[in-house]
């Protein structure tokens, strides 16, 4: 298993916007791909309250290339995608890491 964490700095002031495109057309599109998240979380107390961080667990990264690459080619996100950021961007930035548990990890 392999875990991916993602890490996105909303504009300002568009935090919302993003975590209600997530809730309401990104995890359905998921869902029709089969990608699997862990969970998602934003920053109560730390270096930037902008934050929307979240893990996807992935086989191996043949499966994450493969996965991921179907649904960035998706005509149904891309056209979401732009319809929710017809005002504007949402995201400043993302950062992504690849995690693999260690052989003590209770997550594996």
């Amino acid at each position: 298993m392999i875990l991916e964490m993602r890490t996105y700095r909303a504009m300002p002031g568009r935090l919302p916007d993003l975590n209600r495109r997530f809730e309401t057309i990104t995890l359905k599109l998921w869902e029709k791909h089969g990608i699997r998240q862990v969970g998602f979380w934003t920053v109560l107390v730390g270096e930037s309250n902008h934050d929307l961080i979240y893990l996807l667990e992935w086989k191996d990264m043949a499966e994450r290339e493969r996965v991921w690459n179907g649904f960035m080619g998706d005509t149904e996100w891309q056209e979401k995608r732009a319809e929710t950021e017809r005002n504007g961007a949402l995201v400043q930035t993302i950062s992504n890491q690849f995690l693999a548990p260690t052989s003590y990890s209770k997550l594996r």
